[in-house]
């Protein structure tokens, strides 16, 4: 199921939001707020397929309560770890290569990047949205995985704040919870999550949009996730190394035995 005409006026919304996000930047000086908006981007375009659905059925509602949850949670949990933190430093490095004139280089390369990149990731909340056929096993596998995948992303995302808030955890590892099965349990949930998008799409006939999931994945694994967090960590925090050798990047898995037993 495919409607080029309300895709479009998707990505027209993604980009009116993105606008007005800049125009904040400029007066806080911080671009990171973006962050904040990325899942936002995905339950605005929703609202607008939805609304500009022909027909709805209940995979449609089904569909966008649920990025409602994911998207609300998330901004809500980036927002409150962020706020008073000033701009994260990914983004005053960003900032520092692109200077003179960053703060007008940011409509394109933050904003606009980012707004583009959310209209290409919701085509099969597109196609979920415009198939009206009745929910099956499909369907209902694809909500199992997105459970799964809010489980991870959310208690992932609360342990780790969690650790950080006691002030005995300050230069250790967190290996505890989830992350000892895993160093980016919120990556491999947030993943989970955008695969059963797409089955929902799958059951409405939209295979096409694989698209999606697979460039979520590539961009958590290669691109703003597990790589880039991970490119210098090792030598501003030593004892990462054998959290490393002990613990699986992405999909969890048992603790590896290493030689030498560290204390994370």
């Amino acid at each position: 199921m495919f409607d080029l005409n309300l895709y479009l006026a998707g990505l027209g919304a993604a980009i009116g939001m993105g606008l007005g996000a800049w125009l904040v930047s400029l007066k806080l000086n911080d671009v990171s707020i973006v962050d904040s908006l990325w899942s936002l981007f995905f339950l605005l375009m929703a609202a607008v397929f939805l609304s500009g659905a022909p027909e709805v059925g209940e995979r449609a509602y089904l569909v966008f309560f649920l990025v409602t949850l994911w998207a609300v949670r998330l901004s809500v949990f980036i927002t409150k770890r962020n706020w008073g933190h000033g701009e994260d430093r990914r983004y005053q490095a960003i900032r520092a290569e692109n200077e003179p004139g960053f703060r007008w280089k940011s409509l394109y390369i933050v904003f606009g990047l980012q707004a583009i990149l959310a209209w290409i990731i919701a085509l099969p909340l597109l196609a979920a949205t415009l198939g009206t056929n009745p929910l099956g096993w499909l369907d209902y596998a694809a909500l199992s995985l997105w459970l799964i995948g809010l489980f991870f992303e959310a208690v992932g995302d609360q342990q780790l704040a969690d650790f950080k808030a006691r002030p005995e955890n300050k230069g250790k590892v967190m290996d505890q919870g989830l992350w000892r099965y895993t160093r980016h349990p919120n990556y491999f949930g947030e993943a989970c999550i955008w695969w059963g998008y797409f089955l929902f799409a799958l059951a409405a006939g939209g295979w096409w949009t694989i698209v999606s999931p697979v460039l979520m994945t590539f961009l958590l694994l290669r691109v703003s996730g597990v790589a880039l967090l991970e490119k210098d960590i090792g030598e501003r925090r030593p004892a990462y190394r054998d959290y490393i050798a002990q613990t699986n990047a992405f999909f969890p898995g048992p603790p590896r035995q290493v030689r030498g037993d560290s204390n994370l």
